[in-house]
């Protein structure tokens, strides 16, 4: 496995272009979970409501989760492995 930053990590899912990935982050709740996801798809509200916040100010990124078929953000402070184009990363 190959070490890398958060930065960096962020750098490798957003060039991914909506290849499918796994990451495994901690949870509000302070449990582990893998997430199967991707990027390139965008969620439209229901509404029309625009979102409180932008998700880029708190290093969240939007991902869609393939196994719950819904829209997750995924926390770069509390991530742990990324795992993208057949290669593995730790986070440092």
């Amino acid at each position: 496995m190959i070490t890398i930053t958060s930065t960096r990590a962020k750098e490798l899912i957003k060039e991914s272009k909506g290849l499918i990935f796994s990451t495994t982050f901690i949870k509000k709740d302070n449990t582990i979970r893998t997430l199967t996801s991707r990027t390139g798809k965008q969620y439209k509200s229901k509404t029309g409501i625009e979102p409180p916040y932008k998700p880029s100010d708190y290093n969240l990124i939007p991902l869609y989760d393939m196994r719950k078929k819904a829209f997750r953000m995924l926390n770069f402070n509390t991530l742990l492995t990324l795992s993208i184009n057949k290669t593995k990363y730790i986070i440092k």
